[in-house]
């Protein structure tokens, strides 16, 4: 499992005690956070890395990196954020539906389970709703969500050769896996707030960008 951390101190430790034992191991990508991320993941028994340079995709590329070059590599590889929004539990019922149905990717859908009230701002929800249309239109896949909780086998990651460094990381997978044929399904999974404030969608500058960079790869790819 990846879990890339920015200044994600309050919060980290809960998402790595949460996992389930399935888990063989769990490595948090320190993004350079500023506060005792690091720390807290550490003592809540994950492996930390060190990424120093900004951005979630860097710190997902880390995780692969390092995963990459273990003498026995992970068959399945689970990526989720470190704010505590997604139920790290719900992980089994994840890998149950890619294993039962023989898949290659799974995506954890916000918009097709419960979500608290004010877990997602209005600009994350109509942000989702409209790429995963583009996306239905321009490549004829059904996503419902781009959410960042989600399982991949590792070889068919490895073959994906992502590029992306910073916001559009998750489309990327999702359109490269389009673009592969690879088999892809969607399980609900639940959703609420976030612990601390969102460092994307937040702020007004990283909702742009990240909305700029998401439509970027999505016209891009085609």
């Amino acid at each position: 499992m990846v879990i890339p951390a920015f200044n994600e101190e309050n919060s980290v430790g809960n998402v790595v005690r949460d996992l389930p034992e399935v888990v063989r191991e769990v490595v948090v990508v320190n993004n350079n956070s500023r506060d005792d991320t690091r720390r807290n993941a550490q003592q809540a028994g994950a492996t930390v890395l060190d990424e120093p340079r900004q951005g979630y995709g860097y710190a997902c590329l880390k995780g692969i990196d390092y995963l990459k070059s273990k003498p026995l590599p992970p068959d399945i590889l689970v990526f989720v954020d470190a704010d505590y929004s997604d139920y790290p539990g719900e992980l089994t019922k994840i890998l149950e539906y890619l294993l039962e149905n023989n898949l290659d990717m799974v995506i954890g859908s916000r918009a097709l389970g419960q979500r608290e009230p004010g877990s997602m701002t209005p600009q994350q929800v109509f942000g989702n709703w409209l790429a995963t249309n583009l996306i239905r239109r321009f490549y004829g896949v059904t996503y419902s969500d781009l959410g960042p909780f989600r399982a991949i086998r590792f070889d068919k990651l490895l073959a994906m050769n992502m590029q992306d460094t910073t916001y559009g990381w998750t489309v990327e997978m999702q359109l490269k896996a389009a673009k592969m044929g690879f088999a892809v399904g969607e399980v609900p999974v639940t959703y609420r707030k976030r612990i601390g404030h969102s460092k994307v969608s937040g702020t007004v500058k990283g909702t742009v960008l990240a909305g700029y960079k998401i439509l970027s790869w999505i016209f891009k790819y085609r």
